[in-house]
């Protein structure tokens, strides 16, 4: 559900969709992973589903060149976490990308400030959770996902790099999830920011260990960059994702009334 409003009206539309979500007990994401249920029951949760990739894809297909940022939501705005994240996010206006976040608190909120304040294009597409995902004051525009294999789809299907910033259990899902699509050429040419070295220090002897083992190959690696320098990850998105853009997105689209774009 596409919605672009200011920041005064961003939490109370949020949670009357929310509600609305939640209220919808039968085809939720939770029931469906259960297990087998009568075939209607399975072709009305489908019929649901290609319904929010559509209003995803409307929403957000006139994004132009985008960068996802990712991160915990429970970050708190004294961290040196969240003002790298706010100056990554300005500076990625500056280079004139759309930066897309989850949407929420923490990290997410950080990064879109940081493209408000510089006058960029701040879109969150968030998600239904009991906690901590409400909306931030900081949004441009926002898409609200009840499903999230719908909302991971669209964010991989929109961005054209990855900041990867110090998170939890659903930023290591994004960042093994594109690994994964990067190592089968699902996508190509992909750059991929891991922002922490500290952080991420423990991913680099598992990392050794898997290509000694050869269960992925040092190439698999190639488009991860490691650094605690903003303007190093700056840097090689401007090198990296606006060649991918320019390569992979030369056509233009127009816009149809009658689709309410």
């Amino acid at each position: 559900m596409e919605t672009t409003t200011t920041a005064g009206q961003i939490i109370p539309k949020y949670q009357k969709q929310k509600e609305k979500i939640q209220n919808d007990k039968k085809d939720n994401e939770k029931v469906f992973l259960e297990g087998p249920r009568s075939r209607f029951r399975e072709f009305i949760f489908a019929a649901k589903v290609l319904l929010e990739f559509i209003w995803g894809f409307r929403a957000l297909h006139f994004l132009g060149p985008c960068v996802a940022v990712f991160g915990s939501a429970r970050i708190k705005e004294d961290s040196i976490h969240y003002q790298n994240a706010r100056k990554i996010g300005g500076g990625l206006a500056n280079l004139g990308f759309t930066v897309i976040t989850g949407g929420g608190p923490g990290i997410m909120e950080a990064a879109n400030r940081g493209a408000k304040e510089n006058n960029g294009h701040s879109v969150g597409c968030n998600i239904t959770l009991p906690k901590e995902q409400q909306p931030n004051p900081y949004l441009d525009k926002w898409f609200l996902c009840k499903y999230f294999f719908v909302r991971k789809v669209l964010m991989f299907k929109y961005a054209d790099a990855f900041v990867i910033m110090p998170g939890g259990i659903g930023t290591l899902d994004e960042f093994f999830e594109a690994l994964t699509l990067i190592q089968t050429r699902t996508i190509l040419n992909f750059p991929i920011i891991l922002f922490g070295k500290d952080f991420w220090e423990p991913l680099n002897p598992l990392f050794k260990s898997m290509i000694e083992a050869k269960t992925i190959s040092p190439e698999d690696l190639n488009l991860i960059l490691f650094t605690d320098s903003v303007d190093e990850a700056l840097l090689y998105i401007k090198e990296l994702a606006t060649k991918k853009y320019e390569e992979q997105r030369k056509q233009a689209f127009k816009r149809f009334r009658i689709l309410g774009e």
